[in-house]
């Protein structure tokens, strides 16, 4: 019995010590944004910027000086958000404009507002979106994941293009995720999830369709001075996770110690290709931890063919095509 404790011991020690060299590795590798640059009379939006890493890239650029939209659904939360950041930054050119980012028709309020109050757009940061949700749809018939994650800031990227061409340079932010290479069945005739639905799915096909857009963006952007890249903040500790069962939960908990980021620590790959200098030449790149990290993205992510196939049919999903050019 004493010889089964003393085994049972050892392997606690060897676990707990790997457990602990591993957090101390993940550690190590976070990136951080190391640029000082100054944002003074340029003008950003962060969409779901009222929490998560939307909340810390805002805060973050108002201390850079800008001034700074949070685009939110919630009202609530996210005027309570524009206070907190002026009091944490001092910046007073902190403003929160309504947008539901999964109806297509409050994207083209948000910006018909945004073109009559603001002379100028530098930043455009993608950045809210949901996971975990079980199927169903928006008012307007759109799978919710695929148009919150991908089709609504699609549109809202298109939208703004005019506005971020004229005060070019300007950067266009898509907030993706590496999970972007578990998708196995990315089908055009499906992306509403009608034929076949899984959750994970789901939020997969919608992380990879915001780097194909971003290279697409990137492609037909080329000498307009707007310089798109999208990224993988890592996994975050945010709101982003409501939706997932709790029971979930419990088999998060190791993870949850080990890889997850604070919000602070996951907006730090969208700050850095918001201001960085090190990507001004960079377009339609992928980043990880403050890195480029082509190598880390999936080869479905890097066809062409598909990425024009996919802006094609959101183009004409959204009406784009037609009634916004």
């Amino acid at each position: 019995m004493d010889t089964l404790w003393q085994v049972l011991i050892a392997l606690l020690v060897v676990v707990v010590t790997l457990m602990v060299g591993l957090k101390m590795y993940v550690e190590a590798i976070k990136g951080r944004c190391s640029s000082t640059r100054d944002l003074t009379g340029k003008v950003v939006v962060v969409t779901g910027a009222n929490t998560g890493i939307g909340f810390c890239t805002a805060e973050n650029l108002a201390l850079r000086n800008a001034r700074v939209i949070l685009a939110c659904r919630n009202e609530k939360k996210a005027k309570d958000a524009v206070q907190r950041i002026r009091a944490a930054t001092g910046n007073k050119e902190v403003v929160y404009q309504h947008l539901d980012i999964s109806l297509l028709s409050s994207v083209r309020t948000f910006v018909k507002q945004f073109l009559l109050e603001e002379s100028r757009l530098d930043i455009l940061i993608n950045n809210a979106g949901v996971a975990g949700m079980q199927f169903s749809k928006t008012e307007e018939g759109f799978e919710t994941t695929f148009v919150t994650n991908y089709l609504g800031h699609f549109l809202l990227t298109n939208l703004l293009l005019d506005k971020l061409k004229q005060c070019g340079p300007s950067r266009v932010v898509n907030v993706s995720s590496m999970v972007h290479n578990w998708s196995k069945k990315f089908h055009l005739d499906d992306m509403n999830g009608e034929k076949s639905y899984s959750i994970q799915l789901a939020y997969y096909n919608s992380k990879l369709a915001n780097i194909l857009f971003t290279r697409e963006l990137a492609r037909r952007s080329q000498e307009t001075g707007v310089m798109a890249y999208s990224l993988h903040p890592g996994a975050v500790q945010s709101e982003v996770w409501r939706n997932v069962p709790r029971l979930h939960w419990v088999f998060l908990a190791i993870p949850l110690y080990l890889y997850f980021k604070t919000s602070e620590e996951g907006a730090q790959t969208s700050i850095y290709c918001a201001v960085s200098e090190d990507v001004a030449e960079e377009s339609g790149k992928y980043y990880v931890d403050c890195r480029q990290a082509e190598d880390q993205a999936s080869d479905t992510s890097r066809d062409m063919g598909l990425a024009r196939k996919l802006w094609e049919y959101s183009e004409r999903v959204t009406g784009l095509a037609t009634s916004d050019n």
